[in-house]
């Protein structure tokens, strides 16, 4: 994976492609949180809001706006995620 603040870095090789995907989960989890606590935050009065409807599944869309910028180029927090999840694990390649 390309290094998001140095894009010339070379590429990190996976050595633990489940910690790689539980980190992009919870990178997904936590983008959705921060997209609904924006949705919260905004006033939705006049001709164009859903009503009810859009009030009872607007938990849902934020969690799908967070897997989607988790799928994409992610906010950035993926890599650390996943090198602390190795850390705690005790290394790649290290037995325990």
């Amino acid at each position: 994976m390309p290094d998001p603040i140095n894009p010339t870095a070379p590429a990190t090789p996976r050595t633990n492609p489940a910690a790689a995907q539980v980190a992009r989960e919870f990178e997904g989890v936590f983008a959705g949180q921060v997209a609904k606590i924006m949705m919260e935050s905004v006033e939705m009065d006049g001709d164009f809001t859903g009503g009810a409807g859009e009030e009872m599944f607007r938990g849902i869309l934020a969690e799908q706006i967070g897997n989607r910028i988790a799928q994409g180029r992610g906010l950035g927090i993926a890599s650390a995620v996943e090198a602390q999840i190795i850390k705690m694990q005790g290394g790649a390649g290290n037995a325990q």
